[in-house]
């Protein structure tokens, strides 16, 4: 079944519905806030980075599955993850956070979720929309998503195929896209599905519906994806199986009318919030920081290998596994990049970073071509395009085509600088270009800042405690 037909327009309803709901901003109404930022002395010290974000929804997602109390600590508290929070609460889940930042999670059971009264409000988290979709797909629940207008522009209809083979009623807005309605079936339909694209979090969403659908839900996938649902999933105690052919394809397998038990989690902190500081350290002459318990899942490492093979002086310091994920510090010095081609095969363990992976380009000795990467065009925004209209902008000499970046670096001179760039709305597009200012002549200004709240709250914070 194609995504077409399982897409009904509901037109009038749901357009009135996205005008009401859509904000300029995720989760806030506060008016653009732009800001420069200028050439930096030496970075130095060490930071501890806000949580993984993918790590922390599926933690307030299972935690809400499960029969009994769960604690998280380390959990990212930015927009995005707030919103997670705020949905499962919306279908019954108790959650609260203590006076000392642990969250407490009291869950109603896999297939136990009420009927929210009103639409969730994901904000501009499209992984809150796509895992949260697959979860209600499988229980008896009519819920409708709404987002920002960022998030409102982004398909939906790689996630609404498999779930309506699964047997939920969807109805979107032209396009596939936010506002949508999903209308549960339980039970649902197990289905053996192939991802056409690697996606972990339509992945994510099959088994999240799986876990209340009879039987046994297998999804395959050819290019392996970050596995945090895998794991956490074991570690909840749900039937889960992964078998690997020999040319990597993945099996991964999940027995229904599952019954989780809760958990204490220790959520590691972010790589893709490490990577901005990676960088900055890479770049700006002097620098020596180290990233404290910096999450190094193979599925999501792969930035560290790529600059590092670029001539990164990246040290990993206290190697150690915490609750199921490998975790060590990051000691990163300044370092004389060389430019490379990029292994398209990376691009699934790094898909966020790739933007301030071009600002690292961008001051590399010779030439770095990027190719495979036709997913950054449905992120956020078209971050193929924003990335290179703002590297232009500032001085950097640039080729873009439909699958990637090509990036003639400065071989560690300066940037020209000097340019408003767009942020179009787009957390990890600011936070790139900030960097880049750091490492410019004249100083670089984004002409809102306020996204960033959605995954890094601190950011700012932490780049001037460095800096001092």
């Amino acid at each position: 079944m194609g995504a077409g037909p399982a897409i009904r327009q509901i037109g009038v309803r749901l357009a009135r519905l996205s005008g009401r709901c859509q904000k300029p901003h995720a989760m806030t109404d506060q008016t653009a806030r732009p800001r420069s930022f200028a050439a930096s002395a030496p970075l130095k010290g060490r930071i501890a980075i806000p949580g993984d974000k993918s790590i922390s929804h599926r933690a307030l997602m299972l935690s809400a599955l499960a029969v009994g109390t769960s604690r998280v600590s380390g959990l990212l508290e930015g927009h995005d993850v707030l919103a997670t929070a705020a949905a499962m609460r919306a279908m019954g889940a108790n959650i609260d956070r203590t006076g000392d930042g642990e969250w407490v999670i009291e869950g109603v059971g896999v297939g136990g979720l009420l009927q929210p009264r009103e639409a969730l409000d994901m904000g501009n988290s499209g992984t809150s929309t796509r895992l949260l979709m697959g979860l209600v797909s499988s229980h008896p629940i009519t819920t409708t998503f709404v987002g920002d207008a960022s998030l409102s522009g982004r398909p939906m209809g790689r996630v609404i195929d498999p779930l309506s083979q699964m047997g939920a009623d969807i109805s979107a807005s032209p396009g596939g896209r936010l506002p949508l309605m999903v209308r549960g079936l339980a039970p649902a339909v197990p289905i053996e599905y192939r991802l056409p694209v690697a996606s972990a979090q339509v992945k994510s969403a099959i088994l999240l519906a799986g876990l209340n659908t009879p039987g046994i839900t297998t999804v395959i996938e050819p290019v392996p994806t970050r596995d945090h649902s895998e794991r956490m999933l074991k570690g909840f105690g749900a039937t889960l199986d992964v078998e690997v052919e020999p040319d990597g394809t993945r099996w991964i397998s999940v027995m229904g009318e599952a019954e989780l038990r809760p958990q204490t989690i220790v959520v590691p902190g972010d790589p893709s919030s490490a990577a901005f500081f990676i960088v900055a350290a890479l770049l700006v002459p002097g620098s020596d920081v180290t990233i404290a318990n910096v999450g190094l899942n193979p599925t999501r490492a792969g930035l560290v290998e790529v600059l590092k093979a670029m001539g990164g002086d990246i040290e990993l310091l206290d190697a150690r596994e915490v609750g199921g994920e490998p975790v060590a510090d990051l000691r990163v010095r300044h370092s004389l990049l060389r430019g490379i081609a990029v292994d398209p095969a990376v691009a699934p363990s790094m898909i966020d970073e790739y933007p301030i992976l071009f600002v690292a380009a961008a001051l590399a000795e010779g030439t770095t071509v990027t190719t495979g990467l036709e997913e950054l065009r449905v992120k956020e925004s078209d971050r193929l395009s924003v990335m290179a209209a703002g590297l232009a902008a500032i001085g950097v000499r640039v080729e873009e085509s439909e699958d990637g970046l090509v990036i003639h670096g400065t071989g560690g001179d300066p940037l020209p600088g000097g340019a408003t760039i767009a942020g179009h709305l787009d957390h990890r597009i600011c936070m790139s270009f900030a960097i880049a200012g750091l490492v410019s002549k004249a100083p670089v200004t984004i002409d809102d800042m306020a996204p960033v709240a959605t995954s890094f709250p601190n950011f700012e914070a932490l780049l001037e405690g460095l800096q001092r």
